[in-house]
């Protein structure tokens, strides 16, 4: 791997309301359950993070009769004008989304095309891909694949509808995976037990009403990269710090 580790957007022609930016931490989602509770997965709240969002240009809604023709699809824009960026070139109820970039990895780093993590959207489900982005001159869709047949689906103007993730070359490919008893690494299983006995301690004590418990409202462990046995992780991240594309 090269020493070199710039990502660059080469604009294919002047980009007009679809911006790359990094992805947030929030989801609207998330900000509306109780206590704006879900962010104390980290696990969701680092995959939110760990990407770039390309951006809706025009808002639409769209709807598919269920044939495989692009012309079972109809969308109709709120601009009087259809925004040439989006259409069904495919057919079979997808909707394409063509973009003014040609990306250029860092040698052996490839771009996994998808959907907005962690962001919900009823009736149509975001097609994903894998890009080597590091030698390839051709540019590459973001598709959706309507779910439902005569529902209305509706993109809104600035919505994420992809995300970019870079992901190493041949990672899969170099993993040796296995199955082994837990008991295989006592270490590992002293640690699980302890952490799973006081988790079940810890919400026993919460239905009970115990008042200690219910001022800690959660176990910080994994959020702190904290082991049962309290030692931290050196290297553990509680966020991301993904960079802005910068214009040269």
């Amino acid at each position: 791997m090269t020493n070199d580790q710039t990502i660059i957007a080469y604009e294919i022609y002047p980009q007009r309301d679809m911006p790359l930016i990094p992805a947030p931490i929030t989801r609207e989602w998330m900000d509306n359950t109780q206590q704006r509770y879900a962010y104390r997965c980290l696990p969701l709240s680092l995959a939110n993070q760990a990407g770039w969002l390309i951006c809706n240009p025009s808002s639409f809604c769209v709807r598919w009769s269920g044939g495989p023709k692009p012309e079972d699809t109809t969308l109709v824009f709120d601009d009087v004008k259809p925004d040439d960026r989006i259409s069904s070139l495919f057919g079979h109820g997808t909707v394409t989304f063509n973009f003014p970039y040609l990306m250029r990895t860092p040698p052996e780093i490839n771009l996994w095309v998808k959907g907005p993590t962690n962001w919900p959207k009823d009736g149509v489900q975001a097609l994903e891909g894998i890009v080597e982005t590091d030698w390839t001159s051709a540019s590459f869709t973001m598709n959706w694949k309507l779910t439902r047949t005569n529902h209305l689906v509706r993109f809104e103007r600035g919505e994420p509808i992809c995300m970019l993730v870079p992901y190493p070359r041949g990672l899969l490919d170099s993993l040796s995976p296995r199955v082994e008893s837990l008991d295989n690494n006592p270490e590992l299983a002293a640690n699980y037990r302890k952490w799973s006995a006081d988790r079940n301690e810890f919400h026993q004590l919460m239905a009970k009403g115990d008042e200690d418990v219910l001022k800690r409202g959660w176990q910080k462990d994994y959020f702190q990269g904290r082991d049962p046995d309290s030692d931290r992780f050196s290297n553990h991240q509680t966020k991301l710090n993904v960079r802005e594309f910068k214009r040269e």
